[in-house]
């Protein structure tokens, strides 16, 4: 199986060939460079005139991608680190986000912003945080967060046929992981029309109610491959549902999954409170509240800056540990 960097690189490739409105935009993505996750390393020497380096400027990288959208282009745009979608603020919450509704439909704002997300590689405070939760509730805004289940490739091809602003987010721990379901759990995409899909995984074999649904995202796959197999051996039952679409939700998937187990862990990578995790407990809870037979527990990092130092790092951050504690608790 491919890595995730490579299926990354290869969607990249694929809808340059494809689609003649795409351009790449970015600091330091021009080989020999290629980005600093080498995501785009080849192709500015494939496609010369079509993947563009930038000036160091954020803002600069988000107002082009909006002008050559509102162009007829299909700007994917590289943020090296996903810290820096602040300084893109202004140019997605008070422009892309809002010309379609403004123009009442006449023009489309069709940009994809990729963007590394998180910690775990002792990078500090200012490179390593999850800053989802600074977009999500954005009307007219999409976030999408590809995982180990399916590939990160073909979610962007996906996402390149949207006609709306889209935060891409990559966990950077993911890029050398070999993608697709771990060896002895049952895994399937699954995937409505005109949605994003949902990876659902299970740990168990028959047809039997899980103990409980483990809800979660992106990154933190890595986690869910180690876990799955070690609750296993410990009789314990668990759907994971890993939803590639922060926002718009997968509402339906959602409610299925919990609805099969009546427990629930929701986990996000970000800092906990006012956030993902808290927003699909609040649909759980006003779906299915007579039906759940204990409170659904959240689980996040702790509020706090990351630090440098990786011991200090691992204390914040959400581990397999924390999710096993949240998952076992639930059941107590």
């Amino acid at each position: 199986m491919p890595t995730f960097l490579q299926d990354l690189r290869e969607g990249l490739r694929a809808l340059l060939k494809e689609d003649p409105s795409v351009l790449l935009l970015g600091e330091d993505i021009l080989d020999p460079y290629g980005g600093a996750f080498k995501a785009t390393a080849g192709l500015s020497s494939e496609f010369p005139s079509r993947v563009c380096g930038t000036p160091i400027c954020e803002g600069t990288i988000a107002g082009m991608s909006v002008g050559l959208g509102l162009r007829g282009f299909r700007p994917i745009a590289e943020i090296m680190f996903g810290d820096f979608l602040t300084l893109t603020i202004d140019q997605v919450i008070n422009h892309a986000a809002k010309f379609q509704a403004m123009y009442n439909g006449q023009v489309r704002v069709p940009m994809i912003l990729r963007t590394p997300m998180g910690g775990g590689r002792g990078y500090g405070p200012t490179h390593s945080q999850n800053l989802e939760k600074v977009l999500l509730g954005t009307p007219h805004i999409k976030l999408l967060a590809p995982s180990l289940y399916g590939g990160p490739g073909q979610l962007l091809r996906q996402a390149a046929q949207d006609a709306c602003p889209i935060i891409f987010i990559e966990d950077k721990l993911l890029y050398p992981l070999a993608l697709g379901f771990p060896e002895g759990i049952r895994g399937e995409l699954q995937q409505s029309q005109g949605q994003y899909p949902v990876a659902l995984l299970r740990n168990y074999q028959g047809e039997a109610d899980p103990d409980v649904t483990l809800i979660t995202y992106g990154g933190l796959s890595r986690l869910v491959n180690a876990l799955l197999p070690r609750l296993a051996a410990e009789e314990i039952r668990v759907l994971a549902c890993l939803p590639m679409s922060l926002q718009p939700l997968p509402t339906e998937a959602l409610l299925e999954a919990v609805r099969r187990s009546r427990r629930a862990v929701i986990a996000e990578p970000g800092t906990r409170g006012f956030g993902w995790a808290a927003e699909v407990a609040s649909l759980l809870y006003g779906e299915l509240f007579r039906e759940l037979q204990a409170p659904i527990t959240m689980v996040g990092a702790y509020p706090s800056i990351i630090p440098s130092a990786f011991e200090l790092e691992k204390e914040v951050l959400v581990s397999a540990e924390t999710l096993e504690a949240a998952i076992v608790g639930c059941l107590s």
